[in-house]
């Protein structure tokens, strides 16, 4: 596993609770119709109409079709208006981290085809100045961009701070879009599958991109009485762990990702028995999904611990798409059901009795989720179900 690292207890840190969820998706506009949706098995993978797609090995993704650019504006600031739109009123003094991969890159886009375009959308600081300015925020915020973990990593920043004191309230904000310059990085990397993907299927052939936005909002418990906010669930634990065994492909044995896992673990305090289920990572590719079940099995023992991945649903959302999957978690441990893995009708035969192509019902207060990016970043959360006071 490589050298370690002293790791919090959970006594030793404050309660990290979750106070309001929104998100953005080509599957839904909002969190409830997001969730409808994949519930039922719709998909929002689709033929791409943003850009021509004739020169690459997909012509397929998860794009929202009514997301237009505002002017000279990235599709990033529309995307935000949408999101914001849904959540609670955020404390000023909140903290803000945001992530996001590629930020507005579609201005670069537009720059190279001699478009009007607003330069100062193309940087990812642009993103935490945006909802800092519309939200009235005073806090310190900045971006985290690592890879596909890149809004787990995100969550685990902000329920540290809010757990070793350093902040009360913290909101998480997650963004990435569907561009040419992303699509054709996947397809020269021949990642993206030709058909819908179907992550943990035999027949899996590779990526569906998707783009989205979500927004968590963290409280201490004491912030959240005091402001009398709801609680929807916990962070309750997170590790982040490197393999650095490639620039794109992970590690075939997982040790990276296994090592984050068992760093969330411990920090929940949570055994693995007591885990009611596992958002995977779960791409659709050939190396990531064998990856992600071959640890599953050898940290969970016999069990064979329920396991989906929502992106044949909503496509890959990049650095958005762990905040999403967490946002998706809390609410399946409050509804005490597993939304489908959408696109699986064949089960890799690793992942048999894991995966299932219909929901599933659980009783558990812990759910498990898993990011990984390129070159090796790994990150795990454990999240409780909603409080009961």
């Amino acid at each position: 596993m490589g050298k370690t690292y002293p790791i919090p207890e959970s006594s030793d840190l404050r309660e990290v609770l979750v106070t309001d969820t929104a998100v953005v998706t080509a599957l839904g506009e909002n969190l409830p119709a997001t969730w409808e949706r994949l519930i039922a098995g719709k998909t929002a993978v689709r033929a791409i109409t943003r850009f021509p797609v004739k020169n690459y090995c997909s012509t397929l993704a998860a794009s929202i079709e009514d997301l237009d650019s505002c002017g000279e504006g990235s599709r990033i600031r529309p995307l935000l208006d949408r999101l914001l739109l849904q959540i609670a009123s955020v404390p000023p003094d909140a903290a803000l981290i945001t992530a996001s991969t590629k930020g507005g890159i579609d201005n670069l886009e537009k720059l190279e085809r001699g478009e009007p375009s607003k330069a100062e959308d193309i940087s990812l600081f642009a993103i935490p100045g945006i909802i800092s300015e519309r939200l009235g925020l005073i806090g310190e915020g900045f971006n985290i961009s690592a890879s596909c973990a890149s809004s787990a990593i995100a969550i685990a920043q902000g329920a540290g701070l809010i757990g070793l004191g350093r902040a009360d309230a913290v909101l998480i904000c997650c963004i990435d879009l569907i561009t040419e310059f992303t699509f054709s990085g996947f397809s020269s990397l021949k990642a993206l599958s030709p058909n819908p993907c179907r992550p943990f299927d035999r027949e899996r052939q590779g990526i569906s991109l998707g783009e989205g936005a979500a927004a968590l909002l963290l409280m201490s418990r004491e912030r959240a009485r005091q402001e009398n906010r709801r609680c929807l669930g916990k962070v309750l634990g997170w590790g982040i762990a490197g393999d650095a065994v490639h620039i794109t492909a992970p590690d075939k044995d997982g040790r990276g990702l296994a090592e984050a896992v068992l760093r969330a673990l411990r920090m929940a305090g949570v055994e693995t028995g007591e885990i009611a289920g596992i958002s995977a990572h779960g791409t659709g590719t050939l190396y990531n999904d064998l990856m992600e079940v071959k640890i599953f099995r050898s940290l969970f023992g016999p069990r064979k611990v329920p396991v989906y991945s929502v992106k044949g649903g909503l496509g890959h959302s990049l650095g958005a798409t762990g905040g999403i999957e967490t946002a998706l978690g809390l609410k399946a441990l409050a509804m005490q059901t597993l939304p489908p893995t959408v696109g699986l009708v064949h089960p890799m035969q690793e992942a048999e009795g894991m995966v299932r192509a219909a929901p599933f019902s659980i009783s558990g207060d812990y759910l498990l989720t898993t990011s990984s990016g390129f070159s090796g970043i790994n990150a795990a959360l454990v999240l409780g179900r909603e409080c009961q006071e």
